[in-house]
């Protein structure tokens, strides 16, 4: 038996309707249901119903957190053009749905000109130096004027974080090359400072070195007089006088710097005398410059006390 064509009509009207009338809205969406126009409902997640060829979906609000990045160059405080990278983290309120989509048709427009408002006043304030270092305080100030403006429409502004500050390419460069400029001078100044310890250090060892070889020398000396004061005790002891041991004693030395000298196979040629009357001249010497050095020594002490008695 065939079928009515008013059947499948019936039929086909049937499935319209139904599928006008159930519709389902996804988790973090509102839907915004309008009647003949007007605004009748907002539904949240889930399998919803509406009045078929009466009520239409206007739109739907996705109610997740969403971030908008705004570019801005502008100018700082020492006339150095910059530009700034500002992410806006924000969402739409759930209780204020109506406004965010009655309000304000477009909210990534709105946003960005309050960004662009809000930098172009704080920025050219500071240096760029400062601009670098106080980048919190202009998300800071970011985020207080957006939450101020855009409260009214039904967003809410989670968060704003200037995530890039790009200089001009000369301006890094001149950047770089005073930072490198200061890195040489710590490190010229360092260097400065180990040398200056090196020479201080060196010098006071070479310092202690002398004082340890005059020292040595000084006892050197003491022993040698302490030697030839027990060698002409006992000369004395067998009967031989002072005068007598001490040229021995100078005569013994000489020949025994001779023996010394010839045992050295690379010395170069040196001539002295080696005649048997070379100690005694020596000797006679010696005894001569300490008579006239104590000769000249009683002269001067008696004219200093001439002179004193006369004053």
């Amino acid at each position: 038996m065939p079928i009515s064509p008013y059947y499948v009509v019936a039929g086909v009207l049937a499935i319209i309707i139904l599928l006008g009338t159930f519709f389902i809205v996804k988790q973090q969406t509102a839907a915004i249901i309008e009647r003949f126009g007007r605004f009748q409902s907002i539904r949240q997640s889930g399998l919803q119903l509406k009045i078929p060829l009466m009520d239409r979906i206007a739109g739907k609000l996705s109610l997740k957190i969403q971030q908008l990045d705004v570019i801005i160059e502008t100018k700082t405080l020492d006339d150095v053009f910059v530009r700034l990278k500002v992410s806006v983290q924000y969402k739409v309120i759930r209780d204020k749905v109506y406004d965010a989509f009655y309000k304000l048709d477009y909210p990534h427009d709105q946003i960005t000109s309050y960004v662009f408002d809000v930098v172009r006043a704080e920025v050219p304030k500071m240096k760029l130096d400062d601009v670098f270092v106080k980048k919190d305080d202009i998300a800071i100030a970011v985020k207080a004027e957006l939450n101020d403006a855009m409260m009214e429409y039904g967003y809410d502004i989670i968060k704003t974080l200037v995530t890039d500050i790009d200089p001009d390419a000369q301006v890094k460069a001149a950047m770089n090359r005073i930072n490198a400029a200061d890195r040489e001078k710590t490190a010229a100044q360092y260097e400065g400072d180990a040398q200056r310890i090196l020479i201080v250090e060196k010098a006071k060892a070479e310092a202690e070195s002398k004082r340890l070889q005059g020292q040595g020398i000084a006892d050197q000396r003491r022993e040698i007089a302490r030697g030839l004061e027990e060698s002409v005790e006992v000369l004395n002891k067998v009967g031989i006088n002072s005068q007598e041991a001490s040229a021995l004693i100078v005569v013994t030395q000489h020949y025994d710097t001779l023996q010394a000298i010839g045992q050295e196979t690379n010395s170069n040629l040196i001539l002295l005398p080696n005649s048997p009357q070379a100690g005694s001249n020596m000797l006679n010497d010696m005894v001569a410059s300490f008579t006239a050095s104590n000769q000249i020594g009683e002269a001067m002490k008696k004219t200093k006390n001439n002179k004193k008695d006369e004053l």
